[in-house]
């Protein structure tokens, strides 16, 4: 007895620091990685259960290399649900993606794979959540991760978009007010049971988690708060379009041909002490296409985009990053914008494939921290979407279940 009292308690605190599952980093040679579901812009899809998941990526070795996929299902807070895949997943997973195809006619070779869910091997999945799908290659590495939810329609979530009541941030902060009710659910002890994740533009890195009701009236939970689901407002997103390879366009000053296309963008400055402009943007997300071939996905070339920033004397306190849902809102050494003391100018090349994209500076700060508008402003004014998923487990439930999603964009926004 006294060994199952030591198994017992083994047991409860191995399930009390369940390690938080995050997306693995990318290798260089992994590019273009398209994850989408009932839109067409990439990022971490929240999908309806029953409807579409879609993968596209490029391993610009263009070897033909052989990669499998693998899905998993977690909890509110990305730890392991108790459930096993026979529970969440209608087939069998682990199979070798079968779709792919080498690029055609283009200086940068590449292997183009595409995975399409649901297909042969995988029907369905059975049930709602936070889910992640892995990519690895034939040694069993992990290569590449991407989160994704899926919610069922149990409940309807009234999002509506509000200037901060404080007046130091009523011109430079956005506030999302929402109300959850459910005419299906009997939703008991709503502070335990219920959990919500809030997100402005598809971004789940910087996702706001951890809210409770402000109060209920019935069925009905009702979020009013004004700090804690407030967002900095940002500014609209910076973009380039290199579509046509030869082309310079309002925001390609020059094109160079070496051993690949080079593009050089024109020298961006700081927006923080501008006026606010509205420039119609993609909320940071990018479009695949191209003007010299008929399929974008395989005929499309890869270049190297140049960006620069005009900043004459170096930061101090933090550096400067390009950001966007190009690599999924990573930041690492390869969007690290470098100081030029000679040109008084912050450096970077990437190279991206041809497209549509959107992009922004930003401050990270040495302790790690994010300050968005440190280049770009942050003011009330500007066109974000905002997505709240609520969360739901009831007393003696197994998992969490996504049950509702609302939507709203800040074009609404009222006092």
């Amino acid at each position: 007895m006294k060994y199952i009292g030591y198994l017992l308690i083994i047991l409860v605190n191995f399930s009390s620091f369940a390690q938080v599952q995050e997306e693995s980093t990318t290798p260089n040679y992994i590019r273009s990685i398209v994850f989408t579901g009932n839109s067409d812009y990439s990022g971490n899809p929240i999908i309806e259960l029953g409807e579409e998941l879609n993968l596209k990526f490029d391993d610009i070795i263009g070897d033909e290399a052989d990669y499998y996929y693998s899905i998993e299902h977690f909890n509110y807070d990305w730890t392991p649900s108790e459930l096993v895949k026979s529970e969440y997943l209608s087939g069998i997973d682990g199979v070798r993606i079968s779709n792919y195809n080498n690029s055609y006619n283009t200086l940068q070779p590449y292997t183009h794979y595409q995975l399409q869910i649901p297909n042969k091997d995988v029907n369905s999945f059975k049930v709602s959540g936070n889910y992640i799908i892995s990519v690895y290659n034939s040694a069993r590495e992990v290569v590449f991760s991407r989160k994704f939810m899926v919610y069922e329609n149990l409940a309807s979530v009234a999002v509506a978009i509000k200037r901060s009541r404080d007046l130091n941030y009523v011109n430079s902060k956005q506030v999302v007010n929402f109300e959850i009710s459910s005419s299906e659910l009997l939703i008991r002890n709503p502070e335990k049971t219920v959990k919500v994740l809030i997100l402005q533009n598809q971004n789940l890195k910087e996702a706001i988690t951890v809210i409770k009701p402000q109060y209920t009236i019935g069925n009905d939970l009702i979020y009013k708060y004004d700090k804690e689901t407030s967002f900095w407002a940002g500014n609209e997103y910076l973009q380039f379009d290199s579509k046509d390879v030869r082309s310079p366009t309002v925001s390609i000053s020059r094109i160079e041909l070496k051993d690949l296309y080079h593009h050089y963008l024109f020298t961006n400055t700081s927006r923080e002490t501008e006026p606010y402009t509205y420039n119609p943007d993609i909320n940071g997300q990018f479009v695949i296409r191209t003007l010299q071939g008929e399929n974008s996905d395989i005929e499309s070339e890869y270049i190297w985009t140049h960006f620069s920033l005009q900043n004459y004397d170096p930061i101090q306190g933090g550096k400067i990053h390009i950001y966007g849902a190009f690599n999924n809102f990573e930041i690492d050494d390869s969007t690290l914008m470098q100081y030029d003391k000679t040109t008084g100018l912050y450096e970077n090349a990437q190279l991206f494939k041809q497209g549509f994209y959107n992009y922004k500076y930003i401050l990270v700060r040495e302790d790690g921290s994010i300050d968005d508008g440190f280049i770009s402003g942050n003011f009330d004014k500007t066109e974000n979407q905002y997505q709240v998923l609520v969360y739901f487990r009831d007393l003696g439930g197994r998992y969490d279940q996504i049950i509702g999603l609302g939507n709203a964009n800040s074009r609404n926004i009222t006092n």
